[in-house]
């Protein structure tokens, strides 16, 4: 069996590089994909606990992924789900270096490469062929506000024969419990209110959470996350209190915040931005 750097060093030789995200990869993909394919993976659980963005005096939060066995060691002050959701790309061979050299710089800060099996959203029906320029995404997928009733069917952009019919072994960049900028657990408040205060090159660490939101909601009726909104619903709400809004006007308040484009991403421009 070959060994896990053997497997870092020859992953996509087949035409078979499939990279999961489950952070802003799901709204600002890689460049020169050919594919995205909603989905989940299993085993692992998503969490707020990886130490980035912002400036070194104030680091925000981002998303990481810890392996459940691990995190059922842990005093945690959110349960678990059975799935973590997000969104899977795959890469053609003659494209595989370059992504690859992209995405090691973007991932740079803790982050290390695992595999995992993806499974491919079962109620995904709606099939449409990928748009010209493989990064040219459209906006209209992501830019409207999201509704209570998610459908249950989801855009592929993919050619019917190449969506995958079972589970695919994907890439994935996670930040390890030994990494430096793990954290851990942490109080869910401390984690509101540090996510609301810190801000970097890469923009405010609360539009980070608020997008993951939004993008995990519209990925299909199963797929959000009890972690990130209940943050979210606590970072609503020290706003709220902060700007003197209350009730029902908090929650149109919050409302005005979704609605933001994908964002395309095309160079490594952004390698600031360590995110999944």
């Amino acid at each position: 069996m070959a060994s896990h750097e053997q497997e870092i060093a020859t992953f996509g030789q087949n035409d078979d590089f499939w990279l999961f995200g489950y952070g802003s990869l799901i709204w600002k993909p890689p460049p020169h994909f050919d594919q995205r394919v909603p989905g989940y993976i299993e085993g692992y659980v998503r969490r707020f606990w990886q130490d980035h963005r912002g400036t070194p005096e104030a680091p925000g939060r981002v998303a990481t992924l810890i392996d459940k066995a691990h995190w059922e060691t842990l005093n945690d002050h959110h349960g678990s789900t059975e799935r973590v959701w997000g969104a899977a790309y795959h890469i053609p061979t003659s494209r595989v270096r370059e992504v690859r050299e992209y995405l090691d710089i973007r991932e740079i800060n803790g982050y290390s490469i695992q595999f995992t099996p993806f499974h491919p959203a079962p109620f995904t029906t709606s099939i449409s062929s990928p748009p010209a320029s493989p990064t040219a995404f459209p906006e209209t997928l992501f830019n409207h506000r999201p509704s209570l009733s998610i459908k249950a069917t989801t855009t592929v952009f993919a050619h019917p024969e190449m969506i995958p019919t079972g589970s695919v072994r994907c890439l994935v960049y996670i930040g390890l419990p030994e990494n430096p900028q793990f954290l851990g657990p942490q109080d869910p408040d401390e984690l509101a209110r540090h996510i609301l205060k810190s801000h970097g090159p890469s923009g405010d660490n609360k539009e980070y959470l608020y997008l993951l939101e939004k993008s995990l909601l519209e990925l299909s009726r199963d797929s959000g996350d009890k972690h990130v909104t209940d943050l979210v619903r606590r970072c609503r709400e020290f706003e709220a209190l902060e700007n003197g809004v209350i009730g029902e006007e908090a929650d149109i308040e919050a409302t005005e915040h979704v609605g933001v484009p994908l964002h395309k991403t095309g160079s490594t421009e952004e390698q600031e931005e360590v995110e999944r």
